[in-house]
Parts: C-alpha cells; structure tokens; sequence
C-alpha cells in the first residue's frame, strides 16, 4: 500500500460545535472532529463521508475496562471535558484551552501550542502545511504528515529493534512471529503501539494513532523537494484518529498514556521470582519426568525458583501441537505432576494457541460451530500457515468462541492443576485482509482489529483464571497484543536470537516498552535460537535479565541444548549468585509492581527518564534504572571485566551497591566488573527494601525485612515506600496490605528515619532492621530513638 492512490483533505467550512468538540466540513463531504478531552489532551478524528470504518476501539479506557464488543468511539466518558473557547477568523479556526491550543489552517493543517510556565504560548507541533491529510481515493488506506523539527527526539512505538531514539528510520507495526529475530535490525515484530513521544527541551508530547489495521511509522528516514522535513503515520485500513496530549517530562507523557489506555494489572507477587522454561523438555518423550527433574535440580543445585512455563510440546500428536490436547504418552499424569510442582512451592504456566490446525481433533467440532475466523469469498473457516501446516484462528470476537476458549482453558489446564496461561502465537497472521470477524454481532474485516484478537484472547484466559481462582490475582503472559494489553498480562520481547548483540538491544527493546507502557516486560534470557550461549554470554545475560520485572531462562537451541542455571557447572555459582540477588531485591521489585499498578510509575526507566537536565543521559547506552533507584550497568561485551558507567547528574549522588563507595553525579566511573559481578549503583537518598535468602516466594518463609539505607551527604531529605500483603489475593482493595512510607532526614551529625504505615495485614517479619552504609558515622534515629529498627 503506497501513497500514490492517496487524495489529500484541503478546504472545510465549521459544521456544528457542540459542548466538548468542534466538527468542521472537509471538501463538502468528509467530517473532522476536535475532541477537547483534558487541558492537554485532544484527540482528531476524521469520519470519511461521515462514516467511520469502525465504530469502536478496545485501547482507550481512561477509567475502567472496556466492553468487551468495545467501547464506542464517541464514548468519552472517563475524561474531564474542560471549559474551552473558540475563536474564528477567515482562514483559521483556534480552539485553546489553560495548556493547549490548536490552531485549524485553511486548506487544512493543523498548529499546537502550549502554554509554558510564564503562561506564554509557544510553538509545540504541526501538521505539514502542504497536504496533511491524506484517504485513499478508491480504497481503504489513510495518512497524516506531520513537520518535523531539529530540536526534536522520537521514542515510544513499544517492542522495536536497534536504538531506543527512533529519529530516522520507518518502522511497521504488522504483528509477526518473528522467529530468531535479530534485535538489533528486524521490523515488524510481535506488538502494535503505534504511539510516539516527541521530546523537547522545552516541552514533550505524546501521540497515539487509535487504528488496529497494519501502519507505518516514518520518522525521517523519507524526504521530500516539494515538503519541508516531516513524519508520517500511513495505515493500511481505518481511520484518522489520533491523541495529541502534552507533557513537562517524558515521564508525564508515558504515565498519561497508561491512564489512557488502562492500568498495569497487579499480578501475584510469585509472578516476579525466577520462572523456568525451555521447548526441550516438553518436546521430550519423557517429558513428564523432565519436567520433575528441574525441580529436584533447582534444590540440588540451591537455585530459587517460583514458577515453570510449559511449552507447547505437552499437546503434541506426531510432533506438531494441539491446543487443549494432552499428550498422555509424554505426560501420563498431568495432576500428579502439577501436584509436585506445588509442593516443592513452584506454579505452572501452560502455552497455548489460538490457531487449530486443520487436523486438530476438535477442528470440525469448532468449525460447525462457526468459531473460526471466516474466509472472505467462501465464507468456510480461513486457512492461514501455522506451525509447519495450516490452520483456522479462533475468532475472538464471537462470544461463543471466548466461552468455548474459557471451558477449554478450565478442563484442559486450570482443573489439572495448571496455575495460569501463556497465550503464544497470536499474532493472528491472517492475510487475507477482508477475512471475516464476528465483531460481536456486528460483522468487521480482520483487517480492522488484527492486534484485537490477541487481547481478547487474553482477556478470555485472564477471565477463565479469575472464575476458576476468584479470591486469587491472576497472573498471564502474552506475546502478542496492542495498546491496552497492560491491563491482562505480562509481556516479553519474543523469540530472540541467541548473541552479545541480542542481549544489548533487547535491552533497549524493554526500555522502548516501558515508555510505550507496558511496564510488565521480560526477554528469553539465554536467547531462545540459535546454539547455546557460552558460559560468559549465560552469566551476563542472567545478570541483565534478573534486573527485569520479568525474569525467565526460556530456549528452544538449533544445537538441542537446554538453558538451564546449571548447564555450565564452573559458573553456576555465579548464575546463583545473581538469582539470589534478584530474590533479596523481591521486597523491591514488588513494591515497584504495586507503584506500576498503583502509580502508573514504569519499572524500568531509561537514565534520562529521572535526570532529562542532564544531556548526556540522552546518549545511547547500555545503562538503565530499576526504579528511580536502581542504576544497573549491564554488561554487555565479551571480555569485559571492567565497566564504565555515566552516572546521571542528580543533586544527591550514586553509590556503590558494595562497597558502598560514593560518588557524585555527572561523571564518568569505571567499576570492576569480575564475571562473577554485575556492577550496580544506588542513588543516594534511597532506602533499599530487602530480604534474607528464600528459596520461593513464602509469606511464611519471608520472616526477615531489611532497610538499606543510602543518604546524601550533608544535609537533605528524602521518602520511599515499602508494599507488602499476601501476595496473591485482592486484600489490599479493602485495606488488607501494609504501606510502610519513610522519610529520612539528614543532617551533619543524624540521620533521622520516620517511619509510619498504614494497613491491616501484617507480615511474617516483624521488625524492619534497617541499616546504613559501611563507614557511615552519622547517628541514625528511628523515629527520633536511638536504633537500628522498626517494629510493626
């Protein structure tokens, strides 16, 4: 799809003005409407001949879930509408805002401003004067340019390989597996965000394009003799209907998104320990008793570990998979086994797939039912290639389809003790763009919501887990989605290529969704293809991945090898090392998951995200924050043993976690690196929540909770938070969790640590120890006494 059959959008009479949005006439036929949602958020759609291609959406949900047919695109409930004024003259039209003001030119583009601290207007975007909005005169496809600054950087667009900045280059969000990616270049991928934050000095801005159907993001890789430099959005299907909402920070920008797209689901506290996984096992003839096996090797080799994802090998017939099929000859007792499992404290997770090949044994069953996706011409059940054949995707948005999914997902998984669901393959790769949907009643071409499906199809998992465990929090993994997947499941960068480029660029990979919102995010540490990674590349990326919200050794080697932690026995101390570190540090990161779910607050941050005054954390690096308080330095090359490491300029400082040496910020360090060691560093002014060495999330086990502190030097103040419950049950809605807040105040000769809570549940630990750094004289008060504690 190109822009050549594409007809530009030039002149426009208002039409009508209603309380919250502005609807202008284009070219006698079309209809432009200026939505006025918040003082910094407004949103354009344009109605072709005053239709709409499709009448809802499934990302937008500023306050609650969506329905599940999808939430009516005129629908604005969940935003404020503020008070805003119009003023017309011959060939403009402005609407303003206290912060925001777009300015309508005659022919049609657009102008914003923002309103900065001084309370004066200044330039934040525009449209290309010269033909900025483009439809596709005989078809389906739509475009937007917009002028494109110097003094501009691009981030955003979620799960994308090569550089965290965008500047220059075109990417296409088209969900793919991509199979044994390459981090560093490959595009498409899995997921659909077609979302990007503008960064200024001055001022950042957020964009998202509310379209489902294939696009195109190019953001300077094309130029023009007849433009000046621009951007473009172009979607193959859909409609023009985008969000334009400001920020002081980057930071505001991504928070606003996920307040409008809908919140990070607050999985189980287990869902942050260390998950096992590899194709290997399940695709063993034996695989129930190698599945056993990895629990008797994680006690023998003294590995903590929480959870096992069973790949899709244990549905298997002749080696090809069937989803909901147990193959009995590789798992003869599927309960016994989950059984094991639970006692030794571990969860399972099972792969499923929303395609049946075409000689599934229920594939007939489903078909008569009309559950698959339709063909466009036959109206018979759409064949599309899966999994070394053909098959039919499920349609998701058929209720009778989701409720014979979620009886699936309850007798085949949930009532054989499985513990929650890894919804695989479903990039829904239908190509046959006027393939035929439900659309609950209302018929839509799959060309409109391919990303929809995987998220309904995790929505349909995320509410069979919830009616079968009511009083437990659900926990999921999906591959695929678009935006608003936050709300139902834990994310990862997909099947990744196993090399030292790999782990570099997927980590960017992470930072990239974090900005994008989704917060929950992971990668195969160990790489899932290609050989086996050697003893250096496994401990490095161990050491990268524990520091991940989602942490999961995960392979599928040309060489038939398994990644497991002890697959080389001269590092696995090591690898231990750095899991147990990951385990100590869980008091941490699940305060940090509650702050996601809570806050809207990203776990993983890019440096700049906390320090945007200082340049160079704009640098492409390696580096990045768990938290506001963590700064991990990966490493990232072989042979290392030495790292160095730009510490942000912050007023505070960093310190070793160690050594506890301290530095100030702004300048370049280098730490010793041994392979034995990952260097990290703590801001000065945090508290550090962690506990003493577990073998498995345990409430009961979990006895022992310290505070490390790090203060500023000299004289300062600052707070943290400590989130504590059961980890797994909705108590903490009715008050049934513990919020330990602190603040630390500092002087010459003191430091003074307040500590106040609030809650009903009451941990295993009964006393906060907390503790200072190595060779800090100053005096600690706890709560004004003498004291290295805090009693419950």
């Amino acid at each position: 799809m190109d822009v050549l059959h594409m007809k530009t959008l030039k002149t426009w009479t208002v039409n009508k003005q209603s309380a919250h949005h502005l609807e202008l006439l284009v070219d006698n036929q079309h209809h432009l409407c200026l939505y006025v949602l918040e003082d910094n958020l407004f949103r354009v759609l344009i109605r072709r001949k005053g239709e709409l291609a499709l009448d809802r959406t499934w990302s937008i949900a500023p306050q609650q879930d969506v329905p599940w047919e999808g939430r009516h695109r005129d629908d604005l409930s969940g935003f404020t509408c503020p008070a805003w004024t119009l003023e017309q003259q011959d060939e403009t039209v402005t609407i303003s805002t206290e912060q925001l003001r777009v300015t309508i030119h005659n022919p049609l583009w657009l102008e914003w401003h923002y309103r900065n601290d001084a309370g004066e207007w200044q330039p934040l975007a525009s449209d290309r004067a010269t033909s900025a909005y483009l439809l596709n005169a005989h078809g389906d496809g739509v475009a937007h340019y917009l002028s494109r600054r110097k003094d501009e950087r691009f981030y955003g667009l979620g799960e994308k390989a090569g550089n965290l900045q965008r500047n220059g280059k075109r990417y296409e969000m088209r969900n793919l597996d991509a199979m044994g990616y390459n981090a560093v270049s490959t595009d498409p991928l899995y997921k659909h965000i077609p979302f990007t934050i503008t960064r200024r000095d001055d001022v950042s801005y957020g964009l998202f394009y509310d379209n489902l159907s294939s696009c195109w993001l190019d953001l300077g890789n094309e130029i023009d003799n007849y433009h000046t430099a621009y951007r473009r959005w172009q979607a193959e299907a859909g409609d023009i209907d985008y969000y334009m909402f400001t920020g002081k920070r980057v930071l505001d920008v991504t928070k606003a998104f996920v307040r409008l797209t809908g919140k990070t689901l607050f999985g189980p506290k287990w869902s942050l320990g260390y998950s096992g996984s590899t194709m290997h096992y399940t695709d063993a003839p034996d695989a129930q008793n190698q599945l056993m096996n990895f629990i008797r090797l994680c006690d023998k080799h003294a590995i903590p570990c929480d959870s096992f994802q069973l790949s899709s090998g244990y549905t298997s017939i002749n080696g090809k998979r069937y989803v909901f099929n147990w193959n009995y000859d590789k798992v003869p007792q599927p309960k016994v086994m989950s059984r094991a499992f639970h006692e030794a404290g571990l969860k399972l997770a099972a792969n499923i797939k929303p395609c049946l090949l075409q000689d599934h044994p229920r594939y007939n069953e489903v078909a008569e039912k009309g559950l698959f996706i339709r063909d466009s011409e036959t109206n018979a059940p759409e064949r599309s290639s899966f999994w070394d054949d053909e098959g039919s995707n499920l349609d998701f948005t058929n209720p009778q389809t989701i409720q014979w999914w979620q009886e699936g997902v309850t007798t085949q998984l949930l009532e054989m003790g499985i513990d929650s669901t890894w919804n695989d393959n479903n990039e829904f790769e239908v190509w046959d763009g006027e393939a035929r949907c439900n659309g609950f009643g209302q018929e839509i071409a799959i060309k409109h919501i391919r990303p929809v499906m995987p998220l309904l199809m995790m929505r349909a998992s995320l509410e069979a887990q919830q009616r079968f465990a009511p009083e437990k929090r659900p926990y999921l993994i999906s591959r695929s989605g678009c935006a608003g997947m936050q709300r139902y499941v834990q994310t990862w960068s997909g099947d990744n290529r196993t090399s030292w480029d790999t782990l570099r660029y997927n980590t960017r990979m992470g930072l990239g969704m974090s900005l994008s919102g989704l917060y929950n995010v992971g990668h195969d540490v160990g790489g899932f293809s290609g050989n086996k990674p050697d003893a250096e590349l496994f401990v490095r990326w161990i050491q990268n991945g524990v520091m991940h919200p989602r942490f999961t050794i995960h392979s599928w080697n040309d060489d038939h090898t398994v990644n497991e932690p002890w697959m080389y026995p001269g590092v696995t101390p090591a690898i231990r090392s750095a899991i147990e570190l990951r385990y100590r540090l869980l008091p941490y990161f699940y305060t940090l998951l509650w702050q996601a779910h809570a806050d809207d607050e990203p776990m993983l941050r890019p440096t700049f995200l906390d320090h945007e005054h200082d340049e160079q954390t704009f640098e492409e690096c390696d580096d990045f924050l768990l938290g506001r308080d963590i700064l991990v330095a990966s490493v990232v090359e072989a042979g290392q043993r030495q790292r160095r490491v730009w510490l942000p300029d912050n007023e505070t400082g960093w310190y070793d976690f160690y050594t506890h040496e301290w530095f100030s910020g702004g300048q370049w360090i280098t730490r010793d690196a041994p392979l034995e060691k990952l260097p990290l560093l703590v801001r000065a002014g945090a508290g550090l929540p962690v506990s003493e060495r577990i073998s498995h999330v345990s409430v009961e086990e979990d006895n022992k909770r310290e505070l490390k502190l790090f203060p500023v030097k000299g004289v300062g103040t600052a707070t943290g938070l400590l989130f504590e419950d059961d980890g797994e049950s909705w108590g903490y809605q009715n008050g049934n969790a513990l919020w330990v807040e602190w603040e630390m105040i500092c002087d010459s000769s003191t430091i003074n640590l307040k500590v106040k809570s609030r809650g009903d549940y009451r941990p295993a630990w009964k006393a906060l120890k907390v503790s200072l750094p190595i060779g800090e004289q100053r005096q600690l008060l706890v709560n004004g006494k003498d004291g290295s504690e805090w009693v419950v």
